[in-house]
């Protein structure tokens, strides 16, 4: 299973682009917990291994989305400088993670126990 980890940290490192080390481990973190939560829900019999491509790429999308909300939770949302406000607006980042998630959700929509995927006629 470290093996398996270990690509998932990789696949969504290479998406994450350049991190400082404090962001690699919060994002290798991440990825073992995604990692783990989509092999729980797998249909019956199946292992990670069985979808290995398709599980590592959903995996890291899992894996990103939650360590962009993080580091965009953990940023300063406000700065007031005198007569001068400026805000920053987080609703991209809730999207652009939704989007991720959604992106793996389809990708392993036919490996899990409790969704469906239109396979053609």
């Amino acid at each position: 299973r470290m093996m398996l980890e270990e690509q998932v940290f990789l696949q969504a490192q290479a998406l994450a682009g350049t991190l400082e080390e404090s962001q690699e481990e919060l994002l290798r973190a991440m990825c073992t917990a995604s990692a783990e939560a989509l092999a729980a829900r797998l249909k019956e019999g199946l292992t990670p291994e069985d979808c290995e491509s398709v599980f590592v790429l959903a995996a890291g999308l899992y894996a990103l989305a939650g360590f962009r909300e993080t580091e965009e939770s953990q940023s300063v949302q406000q700065l007031r400088a005198g007569d001068l406000t400026i805000q920053q607006d987080s609703s991209g980042v809730k999207t652009q993670a939704e989007g991720l998630r959604r992106q793996a959700r389809e990708l392993m929509a036919p490996y899990m126990k409790d969704s469906f995927a239109f396979t053609g006629v």
